[in-house]
């Protein structure tokens, strides 16, 4: 059975495009069969911002950390062991001042975690989560895929830099982009969208 680890992040509830297409995705993939689905809302339950007893904790032995380490260390296990039990990563980001949310750039402080997601034991790094797929579904009021504001993106190349770093690399992106420009902006972009998740959803099946 494939499992299927859906991550929304946008702060913009049901308003959210980004979060309409990734649940769109996930709920696509699932209903392909032999699929489970996981459902990680990151506003609903933000992840910690990463401290002190998270660095120290993860580097200490089980036996010499503290409460408040085995606590930091416990939740990143948490969020660490869903993705290495997924098959199949689903990511919904919405741009907030030109780069993802605070809440995912906080589970992906998490989640980068040396020895377990990535290493360095050969000298160069290398990601530990290989041989799974990621859907990345990004949302912005601009365009940023080309043009003027493509230097401003440090949404969409962060991400994809940061989970191929920890080893997802297999990434299929989708943009949702330009939503606020001018009248017809949202109804192109949602079109258009539509498109690629109804295109996607039928070369996976």
């Amino acid at each position: 059975m494939r499992k299927i680890l859906l991550i929304t992040s946008s702060p913009r509830g049901t308003e959210s495009l980004s979060t309409r297409f990734a649940t769109e995705i996930a709920h696509g993939l699932r209903a392909q069969g032999d699929t489970s689905l996981t459902v990680r809302d990151l506003v609903a339950n933000p992840p910690p911002h990463i401290t002190e007893d998270y660095i120290v904790g993860r580097a200490a032995s089980p036996d010499s950390r503290t409460t408040q380490q085995n606590v930091a260390v416990e939740l990143a296990r948490e969020l660490v062991d869903e993705l290495c039990a997924a098959d199949i990563i689903v990511l919904g980001s919405g741009m907030i001042n030109f780069g993802p949310s605070s809440q995912l750039k906080a589970w992906i402080d998490n989640v980068t975690w040396p020895g377990v997601t990535f290493s360095y034991a050969t000298g160069a790094p290398r990601g530990l989560l290989t041989g799974k797929k990621l859907y990345l579904i990004t949302a912005a009021g601009g365009v940023f895929s080309a043009g003027d504001y493509a230097a401003f993106d440090f949404q969409t190349n962060y991400l994809l830099h940061m989970l191929g770093f920890i080893g997802l690399t297999d990434a299929e992106l989708i943009r949702i982009e330009g939503t606020v420009i001018g009248p017809d902006g949202a109804k192109a972009a949602i079109a258009h969208t539509e498109t690629a998740v109804k295109s996607l959803l039928a070369k996976r099946a």
